[in-house]
């Protein structure tokens, strides 16, 4: 065998290990969890490391389920998570098309502002937001939870440029053919990108049912609370009950987990797709 090959060979199996270590490492937390959510309370503070659970305690989920708001903590993330997604995809699919297909007066001053935007960290907007939603009498409503929420510049992008990419005689004809600008976006440009429409209406989703600082903040009741938000106040309430303390954060989590083994594929098309803008 040639040095070079082995020396490929040697590499290739040098990156796998370390591959298959990092994979290791960024899964065990999310190992540990379910296992300690899993656990009685006296296990969960016994000393030394126990990768399983002497028996399985569901105990954990049940005491979270009957001593907690966590359906109606369900409830709003699922309201504002598919609210969030249905209108900023909308809304970012409108808007990129206008920019790409339409001349009108300020178009070039409303591209720059959109990529600008996109520059700008949504925490550091967070104290305005906070302002004006207060202002309009919209705090601890599911309104003031969902509106500062729709401001995704990277999906406008995203959509902006693959317009670009349709060719302009598809238009042409539609438009020889009698149709509107609404007849030309739902009836040929969408259809045209279903997928990316799909992976971004999938990112946009767990994004949005991820999202903590802005619900924490916008949600002052305890029934109006999210369940990313509603996990803190499990964990405040049990204290060092650690076993029900994770079992209350794979309930939050587990809707997103389920939708990303469904949707892996689009995730990581979505996931490219922004890397893709960002780079």
């Amino acid at each position: 065998m040639p040095a070079k090959r082995r020396f490929l060979d040697v590499g290739g199996w040098l990156l796998t290990i370390l591959t298959l270590v990092c994979a290791a490492i960024w899964f065990f937390p999310l190992y540990w969890a379910v296992v300690t959510s899993l656990k009685t309370d006296d296990e969960t503070v016994r000393q030394g490391i126990n990768l399983l659970p002497e028996s399985l305690n569901f105990n954990g989920y049940a005491f979270v389920i009957q001593n907690s708001d966590l359906p109606y903590w369900y409830v709003n993330s699922i309201i504002t998570s598919v609210s969030v997604t249905v209108l900023a995809v909308f809304m970012a699919a409108c808007t990129g098309y206008a920019i790409s297909q339409l001349n009108f007066p300020g178009r070039k001053a409303l591209w720059y502002l959109i990529l600008a935007s996109f520059m700008v960290p949504i925490s550091a907007l967070i104290v305005n937001h906070f302002i004006v939603i207060a202002g309009v009498k919209l705090l601890n409503t599911h309104a003031g939870i969902v509106l500062p929420m729709l401001i995704t510049p990277v999906t406008v992008i995203v959509y902006k440029q693959f317009f670009d990419s349709v060719p302009r005689e598809y238009r042409e004809a539609a438009v020889i053919d009698g149709s509107n600008e609404f007849q030309l976006l739902f009836r040929i440009f969408l259809p045209m990108n279903w997928g990316i429409t799909t992976a971004l209406a999938i990112i946009t989703f767990i994004g949005a049912w991820n999202s903590f600082l802005w619900p924490f903040l916008a949600a002052q009741d305890e029934k109006m609370m999210t369940v990313t938000v509603g996990i803190t106040a499990v964990q405040d309430t049990f204290g060092v009950a650690y076993g029900r303390v994770l079992a209350g954060a794979v309930l939050a989590g587990l809707p997103v987990a389920l939708a990303y083994l469904i949707f892996q594929k689009r995730v990581t098309q979505a996931i490219t797709l922004s890397a893709g803008i960002k780079g």
